[in-house]
């Protein structure tokens, strides 16, 4: 559909994640992982992982480093 993706998981998922991406016929689309767990962080916790992750995401996304 040309509509930019990227899968976020944590990284205990990762060898599930590449996994099923390879049976869909798409071994290329890996996710963004970060650290696991997540349901018992706090809101703090969370941010800190999304701000680790952004970085990469907007790379994948568009193609272009976000600015630091």
């Amino acid at each position: 559909m040309g509509i930019a993706a990227v899968p976020v998981a944590t990284d205990v998922f990762a060898a599930a994640a590449r996994a099923q991406a390879a049976a869909l016929g798409r071994p290329d689309f890996d996710a963004v992982y970060v650290p696991h767990p997540i349901q018992d962080q706090t809101r703090e916790e969370i941010e800190a992982k999304a701000d680790a992750a952004i970085g990469e995401l907007v790379l994948r996304l568009t193609g272009y480093a976000a600015p630091t």
